[in-house]
């Protein structure tokens, strides 16, 4: 028996058809920004679809890499180790901390929780200094660590798992304890499967963060051969005579920093979905 479609429910559907599209516009304003040619990328008002599509802008961007130091290829072998490495690392130390302060009771326990809701409040831009000093001190400068570790600290990420993790209920926890399983065993086969929707939020957030991240390259790498490709887009335009050198090379470069995350949100889109509309256990 097929399902009649009133049209109230018609609406909504084509409503958020039109939403959905609205919210695509950036992304392909930026894939159609990205192939046009000079003359397009400076006229006003602007022109949103390009007219005379071009690969000129790919071949300015391959011979502004082959012209400089450091390979292009370099700076995204630098951009995937530390992105992956970093989406691995975070969201374990994410998970760890949460189940730690969901399922168990130990003293101190509220005073931590709420200073991590407390580090929610602060911008990135106040504890760069106390970065520096805690990279320099390790002697973690111009390394793969000197990007990894400024990034582990997740306050959003233990947040949120948190909350995911207080709705298991402690009976089947216990049952687990009781038929013989430690807590790495409760850990990794129980609590992480059943959050795997935030565990994914978290691996996403954490993604994002370190894939577009400028910071850690600016501040603890001294040699060119250590930085990420964000911070070699950051310097496609500066230091130019004009505003119009190089703007369809950073055009590309751009598109090329929006496509890894597009597809790391695409493939795991769903978990987040199913973060936003169920909590725990079903």
């Amino acid at each position: 028996m097929k399902r009649k479609w009133r049209p109230s429910r018609l609406a909504l559907v084509v409503f958020l058809l039109l939403f959905s599209a609205f919210m695509l516009l950036p992304i392909a304003y930026m894939f159609n920004h990205a192939f046009k040619p000079h003359h397009e990328l400076f006229v006003y008002p602007p022109n949103f679809f390009v007219r005379e599509p071009t690969v000129q802008n790919v071949i300015e961007l391959a011979w502004v890499t082959s012209n400089s130091i450091v390979p292009l290829s370099r700076y995204l072998f630098n951009s995937a180790i530390v992105s992956l490495a970093t989406v691995a690392l975070a969201t374990a130390t994410s998970a760890l901390c949460a189940y730690a302060l969901a399922k168990h009771v130990f003293p101190g326990r509220a005073f931590i929780f709420a200073s991590i809701v407390l580090m929610l409040m602060f911008a990135p831009e106040v504890v760069q200094i106390p970065r520096y000093l805690v990279v320099s001190g390790l002697g973690l400068m111009n390394s793969y660590f000197g990007h990894i570790l400024p990034m582990l600290a997740m306050p959003v990420g233990v947040f949120l798992l948190k909350q995911f993790m207080e709705q298991i209920p402690n009976a089947l926890l216990e049952s687990v304890r009781l038929d013989g399983g430690n807590e790495w065993t409760v850990f990794t086969r129980i609590v992480v499967p059943i959050c795997m929707p935030a565990v994914a939020t978290v691996a996403i957030l954490a993604f994002q963060g370190s894939w577009s991240n400028v910071e850690t390259s600016s501040f603890f790498m001294q040699d060119d051969e250590m930085k990420t490709f964000p911070f070699f887009l950051s310097t496609l335009t500066n230091n130019l005579a004009n505003n119009v050198a190089r703007q369809g090379a950073a055009a590309v470069a751009a598109l090329v920093i929006l496509v890894p995350n597009l597809i790391f949100f695409v493939v795991l889109q769903r978990r987040v979905i199913d973060t936003m509309a169920h909590s725990g256990i079903k």
